[in-house]
Formats: C-alpha cells, sequence, structure tokens
C-alpha cells in the first residue's frame, strides 16, 4: 500500500484504556494513517455513521454499550462492509475466539499486549479486503 493510499484511510479506534487508544493512534499516524477514536459505545456508533471509517480497531470489553452491540449495530446495509480488528486483554479461549472470528465484519483478533509488527500486518491486510 503506497503512501497517498495510506493517508486516505480512516481508522477508527474503540477502546475505554487511554493508554490503548494513545498507543494505537501514535502507531497508526506513524504509518501515516488518520485516526479518530472513542472511548465508548455510542460515542463510537456515532462516529462510524458520520465519518464511515475504513477499517475499526474495537476492544470488545467497552462499559456500557459494549463491543459486541458495536458489532451487531454494523450489520446494518451501511455498515456492513467495515472491517473490524478486534483487540482485547481479555483471555479467551480458542473455541471463543475463532466465534468472534466469524462475527460479520471480524476480519481479524489480536490479543493484548499488541506486538506492533502483528498489529501493522493486520490494519494494511484489513484494508485490503475493504470492498
Amino acid at each position: 500500500m503506497d503512501t497517498s493510499e495510506i493517508s486516505k484511510k480512516l481508522i477508527l479506534i474503540v477502546d475505554d484504556d487511554d493508554a490503548v487508544r494513545e498507543l494505537l493512534e501514535i502507531i497508526l499516524r506513524k504509518e501515516g494513517f488518520r485516526v479518530e477514536n472513542s472511548s465508548n459505545g455510542n460515542d463510537a456508533i456515532t462516529k462510524v455513521k458520520a465519518k464511515n471509517p475504513d477499517l475499526i480497531i474495537l476492544d470488545l470489553m467497552l462499559p456500557g454499550f459494549g463491543g459486541f452491540e458495536i458489532l451487531r449495530e454494523l450489520q446494518s446495509d451501511d455498515t456492513h462492509n467495515i472491517p473490524v480488528i478486534i483487540v482485547t486483554g481479555k483471555y479467551m479461549d480458542k473455541t471463543t475466539s475463532e466465534m468472534i472470528k466469524m462475527e460479520p465484519n471480524v476480519v481479524d483478533f489480536i490479543e493484548k499486549p499488541i506486538k506492533t509488527h502483528i498489529f501493522i500486518s493486520a490494519v494494511e491486510k484489513a484494508l485490503k479486503i475493504k470492498k
């Protein structure tokens, strides 16, 4: 993906942990992506509808309107094609993580702590498959 193509891509980070959001934003901006972020589900859905991001980085464990509810909301006609990378610090057994990967929109599942090279590789892969 060339630099001009990357700079056109908007990525929405949804995580209630300020440090994680800031770290992911720094990594993505350093790669040249445009970034928006949100700390909760309601704000995330508002931003998805207003900004139509090319990719969503989503923590499942959010207070209130959580990650699973966001995934359900994304199944509407306007947002069903936005790829989602799940990033979670909560340990999940292989069966649970495989079930999450089968959710519509979910293209990858990354456990925290995040390894930068794995994260960037997942982002680039996800953006190439958006139709």
